[in-house]
């Protein structure tokens, strides 16, 4: 199956280290060869990278890895096609629109009967099931929420009743993302870790890459990073149980 990253910090923040261990699985220690994709934010915009080839082999996803680019929210995914062919647009993440926000979604896992959910105004470019989950999500949340919603813990109750339904359908593990928030939603496998002071050292478990977060850092910086598996060896990452969900702003766990 895929696998996911992301991050959420109180400052703008690069995911230099951890995508470069996440690449690496992309056809190298890893067999999620199908393709990748990353999104940042940066205020009210957003930025994408994808590219239907492997991390391992993509000239983009080097670009990134040696591109400090810095956000407080960030998805990322490599993929392993089950459903919908290799190709850009099945490439995830995939992003959309609602209530004049960006909200960005990656998927890992496989579902059945997918393509009797019901997507309304928000159609799926490609053909995978995660796309079309992605959609049915959205459509959900205009329904329930015509007007931009004021408690935004509420939504994201809401959206974890909705992944309880999907996970009724196989395994949805997920990253949503509205450049504010960063929710992770458990089906099988969902790991998490948050950096603050005071900072140590990471050691990636895919590359022989050390870094110290203390020379990177400030004394107030939160940093907390989601991962289908663990991207280092001598840290403790906290692991989601299965049909559990967290929500991060700024590096702190709201839910």
């Amino acid at each position: 199956m895929c696998e996911l990253l992301g991050m959420s910090a109180n400052v703008p923040t690069d995911i230099c280290f951890s995508f470069s261990g996440l690449a690496q699985r992309g056809g190298g220690t890893g067999p999620h060869k199908d393709g990748w994709g990353i999104t940042f934010y940066e205020g009210l915009g957003c930025r994408t990278f994808k590219d239907p080839l492997p991390s391992i082999d993509s000239p983009i996803a080097r670009l990134v890895q040696d591109y400090p680019i810095k956000s407080c929210a960030v998805v990322s995914h490599i993929r392993q096609a089950n459903r919908g062919r290799v190709a850009l647009e099945n490439t995830h993440p995939f992003t959309r629109e609602l209530w004049g926000r960006h909200w960005t979604f990656a998927h890992n896992g496989q579902l059945r009967g997918y393509r009797t959910l019901q997507t309304g105004n928000f159609r799926p470019v490609g053909q995978t099931d995660s796309e079309q989950a992605f959609c049915w999500l959205l459509a959900r949340l205009a329904e329930r929420y015509p007007h931009t919603p004021r408690h935004w813990p509420s939504v994201f109750r809401y959206i974890a009743g909705l992944a309880n339904t999907l996970r009724q359908k196989g395994i949805f593990n997920m990253l949503l993302s509205d450049g504010c928030y960063v929710m992770g939603y458990c089906s099988s496998h969902l790991y998490w870790i948050t950096r603050c002071a005071p900072f140590g050292k990471a050691t990636l478990l895919d590359q022989d890459v050390e870094i110290d977060f203390q020379k990177q850092t400030t004394p107030n910086d939160v940093v907390t990073v989601i991962a289908t598996q663990p991207l280092t060896g001598n840290e403790t990452w906290q692991r989601v149980a299965p049909g559990e969900w967290v929500l991060f702003r700024l590096g702190e766990r709201e839910l």
